[in-house]
Parts: structure tokens; sequence; C-alpha cells
């Protein structure tokens, strides 16, 4: 059931991902370094994707939507809508 030991492979083989049973000793330090590599891409993305995001139509009044939350544009009309119904 355990099927049985490491087998022999040959030596010269090099392969990008490690080769047969490839575990390099720093795995996890290079795991989290490329997972925070990542993560800073991906916010960086994000920040630039929000900054210039344009609306033709904004969202309807009461009705849920995620980019309120980030949205310059869209929270600059609403406190603008809140000042005109105030007045």
């Amino acid at each position: 059931m355990g099927g049985g030991g490491k087998i022999p492979y040959p030596k010269h083989v090099w392969s990008p991902a490690g080769g047969w049973y490839g575990q390099p000793k720093n795995w996890r330090t290079n795991t989290i370094t490329m997972g925070a590599l990542l993560l800073g891409v991906c916010t960086m993305a994000f920040h630039l994707s929000s900054r210039i995001e344009h609306r033709e139509h904004m969202p309807e009044k009461g009705r849920f939507y995620p980019s309120r939350w980030w949205s310059r544009e869209i929270r600059e009309y609403e406190a603008n809508q809140r000042a005109r119904e105030s007045s």
C-alpha cells in the first residue's frame, strides 16, 4: 500500500521544478517571498485600476455595488446627491 521507496533516477537530469523528489531547503522562504511579491503587484494593479475607473452611469440608490467602497467618482457623486437632498 505504501508504494515502496524512492526509485533510482539519473542525477544529470535538471528541471526548473527540481526534478525527481525536488524539495529545496528554503522552499518556505521562497513561497512567502513570492506570495508577498504577488500581493504587492496585485495591490498596485488594484490601486491603479481604482484611480482610473470611470463610470458612464452611476449606480442606483440603495443598490449594492462593491466599487462604492473605493471608487472616488461614485463617492463624490453620492456626496453631491446627499448635499442636494439635504438642502
